[in-house]
């Protein structure tokens, strides 16, 4: 799935079917190539973001989490927010590789599959960093 097919789902729960929010952006954990929060946009309860250990599955039409009592859970091991789509990235050596226009993941897992960049594909696990200002990515092997 890409991320830019989950901006917009409703994030519903498994028990009772109610609607906690959609989906506004989702959180990447640099270190480990995964997604490890999905920031919600009309959430109740003023709740921002859901770890990904919340997530139950991700389809085509909704993103569903576990229960409303998970859903609430964690909101305090949520890792700071850099949006990736659109981050300027680079190699550790600081050679420019265009800007991600979007990022394919496993909806089951959330571990990054593929970075989609204006020059071309990078494979997910290359990503090192994630900031402010750029994501960095290993260099491919000489």
């Amino acid at each position: 799935m890409l991320f830019s097919q989950a901006f917009g789902l409703p994030v519903i729960t498994a028990d009772d079917a109610t609607t906690v929010g959609k989906v506004a952006d989702l959180t990447v954990d640099a270190r480990n190539a995964t997604v490890a929060a999905v920031r919600l946009s009309g959430a109740a309860d003023h709740a921002e973001a859901l770890t990904w250990s919340a997530v139950e599955a991700v389809g085509p039409d909704a993103v569903i989490v576990h229960s409303r009592v998970t859903a609430e859970q964690g909101q305090d091991r949520v890792p700071a927010h850099h949006r990736i789509l659109g981050s300027r990235v680079l190699t550790e050596h600081g050679d420019e590789h265009g800007t991600i226009r979007d990022v394919a993941f496993d909806p089951a897992s959330g571990r990054l599959l593929t970075l989609y960049t204006a020059l071309g594909e990078i494979a997910g696990p290359r990503l090192m960093g994630l900031g402010p200002y750029a994501a960095v990515v290993r260099a491919e092997p000489a």
